[in-house]
């Protein structure tokens, strides 16, 4: 029976942030992952010469410094570097038509002026003016200063002067989205489009969306000279870079290690009993960065309240995903092509099934992604595909088959606005379907996490009832999205960690 200080469940991005940083601490940690792949929905994958991503797609922060990512201030942290190819501008499929917008302060004002005229764009600088302040708000407390313990006065503290100044705004910044653009924005696109802001964000529109989320999207995006990143390599490489900073401090990536079950001794969790029959012991503790379903799943039986089972256990859950992963001939492919873009078919509903499809064409800006003269395609529902519908279904039946054909049809379609042709152009199609994201990510009826809405519940921090457990990942607060899980692992491994190292590493980030 092997010990160590921490074992981490799961090598999501959040629980590699959490394990790479307990390493830098000096803490003797390993990470069990299921997968023969580390990185859970962050992982790249290779499939006859193309390199595939199966989750996000979209990021930012990353290539210039400093920067209000926490992402990025992590592998600071741990010394880690991500190369990434930069661009600016992204396809929109809309109602109103297809059309390229920017990042920037100025430039939706010319998407707007086309679309809505000068009342928009007028309003559009108005909300641009009440999000400012609220912007300078969610980002005056770096991520890297949170612990969820005492420890927090401290540091914390030096950071509380320039938050003081922005106390009027927190109340803001805690309710949801929809509260702040109440009485500012009457325009419907501009209400629509950032609706589609919100569930790109989290998985809910503005009313579900937390303020503190889309006004740290307004810092990052809507500022003179932004640029949106691609990490050369596929979301693989920010993997690969905290697999690298995580073994670099000593730490230990545990890969087709499973699970079974958090080992229980005298009301606490003391380590975690595998598969395979073998068990390793942590003498601080273990960090669950799988989501809240599955978390309890691995629980012995009176580990926790009955009560507090089904609390959590009812935790609202966001819908799944349907994935398309195309290797495509890329001859006369326009090089100035936008490499991600949005689709929308209707704005009845922006959550609806099958409404909202992403479009990712990531070797237009890494080429080794994809064999020469080809391209590689990654077309997905982002949480908006009902579980409900594959519920039971045999993978190996043909009804799954066909359904899997059916549903993909909307992602083809979309794509087809894009690259007319493209079902032509194949060479390699492969399609996820909820059933897929449920056993390769192990996650709860493939669920892209809680559906926690702003002003009705709050995420949770990492402590749990049993002592010796703690969480990270998208069950906890902040919640979705690649920087809220990197926030998650920092908290996690902060509050783990003695104040004196915490405050050692915020001096080298120069925070």
């Amino acid at each position: 029976m092997s010990q160590v200080d921490v074992i981490v469940i799961g090598s999501g991005i959040g629980g590699l942030s959490c394990a790479a940083l307990l390493a830098h601490y000096g803490f003797d940690v390993i990470v069990c992952e299921s997968h023969s792949i580390a990185g859970g929905a962050a992982h790249s994958f290779e499939y006859q010469g193309f390199k595939f991503d199966s989750g996000p797609s979209l990021h930012s922060g990353l290539s210039y410094r400093p920067s209000n990512n926490p992402l990025a201030q992590v592998l600071d942290a741990i010394g880690e570097e991500v190369p990434c190819g930069t661009y600016d501008t992204w396809g929109c499929c809309l109602p109103e038509g297809d059309f390229n917008t920017s990042v920037g302060a100025d430039q939706f004002c010319d998407v707007l002026q086309r679309l809505r005229g000068e009342g928009a764009v007028a309003e559009w600088r108005q909300l641009q003016k009440v999000m400012a302040p609220l912007a300078e708000a969610a980002i005056a407390i770096p991520p890297a200063s949170l612990r969820f313990d005492l420890g927090a006065t401290m540091t914390m503290g030096p950071f509380l002067p320039a938050m003081a100044k922005h106390i009027f705004n927190i109340a803001q910044l805690t309710g949801p989205f929809s509260q702040v653009i109440e009485g500012v924005v009457t325009d419907p696109f501009i209400r629509n489009w950032l609706d589609l802001l919100c569930f790109l964000l989290s998985g809910l529109p503005a009313n579900g969306t937390i303020a503190a989320e889309v006004a740290f999207m307004f810092a990052e995006w809507y500022r003179p000279g932004v640029v949106l990143d691609y990490p050369i390599g596929g979301s693989g490489a920010i993997v690969d870079a905290l697999v690298r900073g995580l073994q670099r401090y000593g730490g230990q990536l545990m890969l087709n290690a499973h699970v079974q079950e958090v080992v229980v001794k005298g009301g606490r969790a003391v380590g975690v009993l595998l598969r395979n029959g073998k068990e390793l012991r942590a003498k601080q503790g273990v960090i669950s960065n799988a989501s809240v379903w599955d978390t309890l799943k691995l629980l012995p039986e009176g580990a926790v309240s009955k009560s507090l089972w089904e609390k959590q256990q009812a935790t609202p859950e966001c819908n799944s995903f349907m994935h398309l992963h195309l290797g495509i001939d890329a001859t006369d492919i326009q090089p100035e092509l936008a490499c991600h873009h949005i689709v929308v078919n209707h704005w009845d509903q922006i959550d609806a099934p099958q409404n909202v499809v992403l479009v990712s064409i990531p070797s237009l800006l890494d080429s080794t992604l994809a064999p020469p003269g080809k391209h590689v395609i990654h077309v997905y529902t982002p949480g908006n595909e009902p579980y409900q519908l594959w519920e039971g279904m045999d993978r190996r039946s043909q009804e799954y088959a066909q359904q899997k054909q059916e549903r993909a049809e909307i992602m083809w379609q979309g794509l087809e606005r894009i690259i007319p042709d493209v079902r032509s152009r194949c060479e390699v199609t492969l399609v996820g379907s909820p059933l897929t994201h449920e056993r390769f990510l192990r996650r709860h009826r493939g669920s892209y996490g809680p559906a926690i809405r702003a002003g009705e519940g709050l995420f949770p921090g990492p402590n749990t009832p049993l002592p010796g457990l703690l969480c990270c990942g998208d069950s906890t607060f902040p919640g979705i999205g690649l920087p809220a899980v990197a926030v998650s692992g920092m908290i996690a491994a902060n509050t783990l960690a003695p104040v004196s190292k915490h405050r050692e590493m915020l001096a080298r980030l120069a925070l």
